[in-house]
């Protein structure tokens, strides 16, 4: 279990899933370069990122809930968290599947819901942002949690994903690679990918350039000659 003063950002784990060089970069290095791609997400997080709440009969949607996890050692805010009223009360023994709010009748199951810009990426690194969204809010209220939503923008549609053990320890081990990094301060070499081009950190990670292990005076042969 870690302390308040040792959680990390929750949205470095989508970072730690896409390359570990491009979480270093960012959270360590404090490097960031906006590109199309980051602005558009800028701006709709910032949207979705505004503490609101929102009742539709038996469904409570809240936006820009906080999150945090011991157990994992992150905190951060959620896109939205949908609270939907249950008829039957949890059986005594069982996993708790739904919570009391307060000042609402009924139980509430819990479903986060993380909002996208484009479409789904390779890797799954949007599935491990969400997983561990709902570790955190199954900490938080002391619930199970069976799945979570992403939505992206370019279909306009919603894709629910199953929060299953691999998909919890692939996120647990990634949280623990993260305060390992961060407790060395240690920058992995760069690896190149088909991702990189994306990236908008490709300028200043050079993956072509020395993701391949090259010897440094190759590297500096190739950069004179392309002088």
């Amino acid at each position: 279990m870690y302390s308040e003063d040792d959680l990390l950002p929750l949205s470095g784990l989508q970072h730690m899933a896409f390359c570990e060089r491009q979480w270093a970069l960012i959270h360590l290095e404090q490097q960031w370069e906006e590109n199309r791609l980051t602005a558009d997400g800028r701006v709709l997080h910032e949207r979705v990122h505004q503490m609101t709440e929102e009742l539709r009969q038996d469904l409570l949607v809240v936006r820009g809930l906080p999150l945090h996890s011991f157990q994992l050692g992150v905190s951060g805010q959620a896109d939205v968290v949908e609270f939907s009223r249950v008829e039957l009360k949890p059986i005594p023994g069982s996993a708790r599947t739904g919570v009391e709010l307060g000042g609402r009748a009924g139980w509430w199951s819990i479903e986060p819901v993380e909002y996208k810009r484009g479409k789904a990426k390779r890797g799954g690194c949007d599935r491990v942002q969400l997983c561990a969204q709902a570790m955190c809010l199954e900490e938080m209220f002391g619930v199970a949690i069976a799945q979570g939503s992403l939505f992206y923008g370019t279909n306009r549609r919603r894709t629910v994903v199953r929060l299953s053990s691999d998909l919890r320890r692939q996120t647990e081990a990634l949280a623990l690679r993260m305060h390992q990094l961060f407790e060395l301060r240690h920058t992995p070499r760069p690896v190149f990918m088909a991702g990189c081009a994306s990236c908008s950190l490709k300028e200043g990670c050079l993956p072509e350039r020395l993701g391949a292990g090259r010897p440094v005076a190759s590297y500096y042969k190739t950069c004179l000659r392309e002088d």
